[in-house]
């Protein structure tokens, strides 16, 4: 399997490895929190795939509290975040893990819920501003996946290049607009001269919404060749809309996708390459922090180390892709093809 990690070797060691500064953090298991874990909205797979792996370390660590799995719909993601996020302030829950699709625009609720005890997580996109955030759990480097998503296109387009559109969620996604400002960054570099980015559009993560803007992008550039999705959504939805069209041999489709949900379109040829990472693990590593955080035995502080059960050692760095703020890098990321898309899909 291809893999792209995203870290040298010594960054791996300086997020993962406590080099003595701090003691180790263990939580200890059997506390009864009342804990949520807030997507930006419910329905798709990757978030399901992070409560999986959120109740997996509820089960291991114990917690007899049932996880409390709220999310909004997608028509109504913004205010529907910073609603639970307040009822969930109000009942004094120990915990909110929230993956935020509202800006800075949940900071008085996630403000709010800090002032009352509850630890703050955010996981798969931050609050901007970090305000209200104890820390972030990132799937990833941000900075990376636009050198992935680059190299991605590079690769279907070949040494030619040719023009391509990035296809996104919301415009209000932190994620999304981190990895497609790294993404242009990347593109200034040499080795991507000949790819030329069209346009960017959003399809706010919803299937009909992202497949009609992915054919309004064939309509309005009859010269591109790629549509780049970083959204599991969109890039089902761009894939299929090329599929419906005969279009999959002029219009490739990349960007983050699920493995199960790309098998056809990648062994058919439309979506060639795609890349992503373990959501599974995503939502484990997120539990596992804010119960350390929530039961007192992890402080959201730089250079803290705590063991995150299964998946090891994580130490408290500041966040490079925001001027304030903490993270917690997890990585890393695998790209699938032909050759590794089915045994990824089972």
């Amino acid at each position: 399997m291809k893999k792209y990690l995203l870290a040298t070797a010594a960054l791996a060691m300086a997020v993962s490895i406590n080099h003595g500064a701090l003691a180790q953090a263990m939580a200890k298991p059997g506390e009864a929190l009342d804990m949520v874990l807030l997507p930006k909205f419910l329905g798709i797979l990757p978030f399901d795939q992070a409560h999986q792996g959120a109740q997996e370390a509820a089960k291991e660590l114990e917690n007899p509290t049932p996880l409390q799995f709220l999310g909004p719909t997608p028509e109504n993601s913004v205010a529907g975040q910073i609603e639970i996020t307040t009822n969930a302030t109000t009942q004094g829950v120990a915990a909110i893990m929230i993956s935020n699709n509202s800006g800075d625009q949940i900071v008085p609720a996630a403000k709010a819920a800090k002032e009352k005890g509850i630890a703050v997580v955010t996981w798969d996109s931050p609050i901007p501003s970090a305000e209200g955030e104890d820390v972030f759990v990132a799937q990833v480097d941000f900075s990376e996946t636009g050198v992935v998503m680059a190299d991605m296109a590079l690769s279907i387009l070949g040494e030619d290049g040719g023009k391509f559109a990035i296809l996104s969620a919301s415009p209000d996604a932190a994620n999304q607009n981190a990895w497609n400002a790294a993404m242009k960054e990347a593109l200034k570099g040499e080795k991507y001269a000949k790819l030329e980015l069209l346009d960017t559009v959003y399809g706010n993560d919803q299937s009909e919404e992202s497949y009609n803007q992915a054919l309004a992008l064939v309509d309005k550039y009859p010269d591109m060749e790629l549509i780049m999705a970083p959204t599991s959504v969109g890039i089902v939805a761009a894939a299929k809309a090329m599929q419906d069209e005969d279009l999959c041999d002029t219009v490739k489709t990349s960007g983050l996708g699920v493995p199960s949900e790309m098998l056809a379109y990648t062994m058919n040829g439309c979506a060639p390459e795609f890349a992503l990472w373990s959501f599974v693990d995503l939502g484990y590593l997120t539990y596992q922090t804010a119960y350390a955080i929530a039961t007192g035995a992890l402080k959201a502080e730089e250079g803290a180390s705590f063991k995150a059960g299964r998946m090891g050692e994580y130490t408290i760095t500041k966040d490079p892709t925001r001027d304030a703020g903490l993270r917690i890098l997890m990585g890393p990321f695998s790209v699938y093809d032909k050759d590794n898309v089915e045994a990824a899909a089972k």
